[in-house]
């Protein structure tokens, strides 16, 4: 007893800390309420309440003396309920829109209900009287429906509040008189065929700290799967501690982010809330998961009290039906050719009896479709992908070494690259099918914004760089032009968190949701999204400088500089301080910077040294000298981008690139043409990304799986130049894209050398090579100017 009134008074210390620092003054009946809480919970003995029995008796000798106060007392104890409520209002809202509901108005089934504070603060994101034609309390605590039905007799509600043990709830006990429920004849009939009874079905589920207080979790976990509609929702938040050793190899749980518990916490929070029959093995959660697909997964700390981990589980139907059998056959076509699209999250109960009887070649088969396979041959879920609302992103092993190696952050939070040269080379047009890298995303919109071609394929080894394209994706689905702007155009919105959660989230995978709920702070914070990221460290960098030397002014009129005479003299001003040799030698001519803040790997740094070599006809001693002429290299590069571009672009009109870096954000004078408000009236139509699949994996893995001779255009930027000479990796990836590619089909790339090596091997894998741009010293190539060479590949004959 002595060491839980030791706990109990550290807590209530905790509580007025908190108090204090809020700066709320506690009422006398607020502190009789927080004792009567740590007295229910810490001191009070479990016993059998009156003639009640079992899990009943139990859970009332615990809640019937704090009943009243539970509320007051749980708000700093039990985080995540408004998140998870306004992550199932956005997945329904979404499905209303969609006209995904099985009936007009869709019915509610908040199981563990308790007092009802979840369905009353549900209605800050839906109007619960008006959405639904029906919402159930379940609880199985006598005191606590108690508190729920005066809440809803004072809120007018017609809440249904039934005081029953959840194995046993069945919604034809209570739904004969709601003819609204019932879904149409046509549907009935297409589920009948399928064995399915749709008539007293919920389309919404959800559970609130209740799934960890069963003892017979998976009766109830079962029963749950029975009542839930085909296209229902299921919403959980809950305590729990897990070791990422216990879901690894597992493709279906939408996502690792912060789930690790380490053994201290796991030990501690089991042990503390073991006393209060409240139980947080690992089980429960995996059960969960198993018998439900996963549309988004977050896993938090309540900090306030000391770091409890809570989770917040958005799911659905791990298997649905198929309307026809047409849609089944076109989708497993799909995933066979140029387009491995992963299948929708209906009907793929129905794949296996075709699996004995493949057509195709095993290479043209995507990896989302191999591992739709593997699990549905073990009875497992399929990859969370498959269950989202848009079927863009394809699946991805997120903890292989190869994406892990980013440490979590994309390198580029915008593109380097000049989409107007692009197009203007290319002619991009709605009959090709495009695969280009993702970097920052920005280029690709570019190219669906003046071109829409039919398809396009995002590719990108880093799997948060399609974390950030992703978001820009379902900003344009979800949000008016004004958001969008705040967003990307000023870099800062004071209300991403709520945006996030009430109107991107279902247009995300549950991996890009968990990157930027993680990441929130990078629109909230006083410094603009694009300081962030590897290339933030650059942006960083330049307005330290300004700040640090005075030139602060001086930048500001350079980038508002009306003429390119006015920007010339003042480039001429502050340019001592930008190009200064000291600050080279000590950091940007550093392997640590070029790398981190401006992603030149080691191969494409040997490039720029070489052709300086060549420049300065040093070729009999290159191998001797290379170490010497490393920092005169980089340098001489750095001039030859930067120094043109001062000369010969203007900043303030059209040059966003360089804007940006200098200021944070771009202006509504300059900026890249997917951020107008043309561009957005265009991105936001309910098809626009329609021809949209995002892949996270090397280039090469992704194209020899594609079918023979279907892309038409491969923009892969500097890609090349990572590749190492003495490997074949520059061949293979040459071969892959000559299979791919039509008959005269084309490869864009930019290179940091006049004439890379690997052009040689293009023209020895059927291409003929052009170089269509050579940045010499003095020459301004396009407005970034970064890239040494710009090169066409032309395909003129199979391998």
């Amino acid at each position: 007893m002595g060491p839980l009134l030791v706990l109990a008074g550290l807590v209530l210390i905790v509580y007025a800390a908190l108090s204090s620092q809020c700066k709320i003054r506690l009422s006398y009946n607020q502190v009789v309420n927080f004792c009567t809480f740590f007295y229910s919970s810490f001191l009070k003995p479990h016993s059998k309440e009156n003639a009640l029995v079992g899990q009943q008796g139990a859970l009332e000798s615990f809640y019937k003396v704090q009943a009243n106060v539970y509320d007051e007392t749980r708000k700093l104890l039990l985080c995540g309920r408004e998140d998870m409520l306004a992550l199932a209002a956005a997945q329904l809202n979404f499905q209303a829109q969609q006209g995904l509901f099985r009936h007009s108005k869709p019915v509610w089934v908040d199981i563990g209900g308790g007092t009802g504070y979840n369905i009353e603060a549900m209605h800050a994101f839906l109007n619960v009287p008006d959405f639904f034609s029906a919402v159930f309390l379940v609880d199985l605590s006598p005191s606590l429906c108690g508190v729920a039905k005066c809440r809803f007799q004072r809120l007018g509600w017609d809440v249904k509040v039934v005081c029953q043990d959840a194995r046993t709830f069945r919604l034809e006990d209570h739904l004969e008189k709601l003819e609204d429920a019932k879904p149409a004849a046509r549907e009935l009939s297409e589920y009948a065929s399928a064995g399915i009874n749709l008539v007293y079905k919920a389309d919404m589920i959800t559970m609130s700290y209740s799934l960890s207080m069963i003892p017979d979790y998976y009766i109830v976990v079962d029963s749950i799967v029975r009542l839930l509609a085909p296209t229902g929702l299921i919403g959980v938040v809950d305590f729990y501690v897990q070791s990422i050793v216990e879901t690894a190899g597992r493709n279906y749980v939408g996502g690792s982010l912060n789930r690790h518990v380490n053994w201290l916490g796991r030990v501690f929070w089991r042990a503390w809330f073991d006393c209060d029959r409240v139980s947080l093995e690992g089980a429960r959660r995996d059960y969960l998961e198993y018998r439900f697909g996963t549309k988004k997964i977050l896993d938090q700390r309540n900090y306030l009290l000391g770091g409890i981990p809570y989770y917040i589980f958005i799911g659905c139907h791990c298997q649905g039906v198929f309307a026809r059998s047409q849609d089944l056959l076109e989708t497993v076509d799909a995933s066979c050719t140029e387009s491995p699209q992963i299948m929708p999250a209906k009907g793929h109960e129905f794949l296996l009896p075709l699996l004995p009887q493949p057509a195709i070649a095993l290479e043209t088969r995507s990896k989302a479709y191999e591992s739709a396979i593997i699990n549905l041959s073990t009875n497992l879920p399929l990859p969370s992908t498959y269950y989202q609302s848009h079927q863009a992103r394809i699946y991805y092993d997120e903890l292989l070494e190869k994406h892990t190696q980013f440490n979590g952050d994309y390198l580029y939070s915008f593109t380097w690259e000049d989409p107007r040269v692009d197009q203007r080379l290319l002619q991009i047009s709605d009959n090709d099918t495009i695969l280009c890298l993702t970097s920052g995303g920005d280029n690709l919109l570019e190219y669906l914004v003046t071109a829409n071609p039919r398809r396009i394929h995002a590719v990108d080894l880093n799997p948060n760089q399609n974390h950030l394209l992703e978001l820009k994706v379902a900003a344009f689905q979800a949000l008016p032009y004004c958001d969008v702007w705040k967003m990307f155009g000023e870099g800062q919105h004071p209300d991403f968190r709520r945006l996030l959660l009430d109107q991107l989230s279902p247009h995300m995978s549950s991996q890009a949701f968990q990157f930027w709920a993680k990441h929130v702070d990078r629109f909230t914070s006083s410094t603009s999204f694009y300081d962030y990221g590897g290339s933030g460290h650059a942006i960083r960098l330049v307005r330290s400088l300004a700040w640090l030397s005075g030139l602060r002014h001086e930048i500001q009129k350079l980038c508002t500089s009306k003429t390119r005479n006015e920007q010339r003299e003042i480039w001429s001003r502050i340019r001592p301080m930008i190009l200064s040799r000291t600050l080279h030698w000590a950091l940007v001519g550093t392997e640590w910077f070029l790398w981190k803040a401006a992603g030149v790997p080691a191969a494409q740094r040997q490039l720029i040294i070489r052709d300086a070599m060549d420049i300065s006809c040093e070729q009999d001693s290159r191998h001797e000298k290379i170490s010497d002429t490393t920092g005169e290299a980089m340098w001489d590069y750095i001039l030859n981008t930067l120094d043109p571009v001062a000369q010969n672009t203007l900043l303030s009109d059209e040059n966003y690139h360089y804007l940006l870096t200098l200021t944070g954000r771009y202006t509504r004078r300059c900026h890249p043409f997917y951020l107008s408000p043309k561009a957005h009236r265009k991105l936001s139509q309910p098809h626009a990304f329609a021809g949209l699949r995002i892949h996270t994996d090397e280039i090469n893995e992704i194209i020899q799986r594609f079918k023979p001779s279907t892309l038409t255009i491969a923009i892969i930027m500097d890609s090349m130049d990572w590749f190492d000479p003495n490997t074949t990796a520059a061949s293979n990836q040459v071969c892959a894209l000559n299979r791919a590619l039509k008959p005269q089909g084309k490869v864009l790339l930019r290179s940091a050398g006049l004439k890379p090596w690997y052009v040689t091997v293009f023209e020895k894998h059927g291409f003929s090579t052009k170089r269509v741009a050579a940045r010499l010293p003095g020459m301004c190539v396009d407005r970034v100017n970064m890239y040494a060479s710009t090169w066409i590949m032309s395909k003129i004959e199979d391998l």
